[in-house]
């Protein structure tokens, strides 16, 4: 497996090794052994989610707040874009987002470690994204911020996504920021 670093501390894309053939191919998705090797992979999952989505749509910036959540994502079908973006205020990358392309076919995985805001939009006719996470969803200690807020300047692929009415009226990093 390679594993590439960003600009983001603990921010990792994942290459793992892909046995190709006439059948098909065959990967490990994921093996807690080889994975705690990693510098920062030493988590353990609690939670895996599979989220569908179709053409277009946008999904975040989400993270918690209280119980922050790392998550290992990968694309089993489709292609999407996806984003972390660093939303500590005390942080030297503070408002630095780093993004990449997950397909069915690169296989390739992102770990966004805990207190990490994420999001992901669908390039293709549909996208199943599957994710691990470190601890378990609370919905009340989710907190969302707005996809396209100019201080932090994602260049998103799509234009006019399709977001959930809750995604629409998320609040700026700086509003945000103001209330906690």
């Amino acid at each position: 497996m390679k594993v590439l670093g960003t600009e983001l501390p603990g921010v990792l894309i994942l290459e793992p090794d892909i046995y190709r053939d006439e059948r098909g191919f065959f990967l490990e998705s994921y093996h807690r052994r080889h994975y705690g090797e990693i510098p920062g992979l030493d988590v353990e999952f609690v939670q895996d989610n599979h989220s569908r989505s179709r053409s277009g749509v946008l999904r975040g910036l989400h993270f918690q707040r209280t119980y922050p959540q790392g998550k290992l994502v990968h694309v089993v079908t489709g292609h999407v874009w996806d984003v972390a973006v660093d939303v500590d205020a005390g942080s030297p990358t503070f408002r630095t987002w780093v993004g990449v392309d997950l397909t069915g076919d690169n296989q390739r995985q992102f770990y966004i470690p805990p207190g990490y805001a994420h999001g992901f939009c669908v390039l293709s006719d549909t996208a199943d994204a599957l994710y691990k996470c470190t601890d378990f969803y609370v919905p009340k200690a989710e907190v969302g911020l707005l996809w396209n807020d100019v201080d932090l300047g994602i260049q998103w692929p799509i234009r006019d996504p399709i977001l959930s009415a809750r995604d629409a009226s998320n609040p700026t990093l700086r509003d945000w920021l103001s209330r906690v």
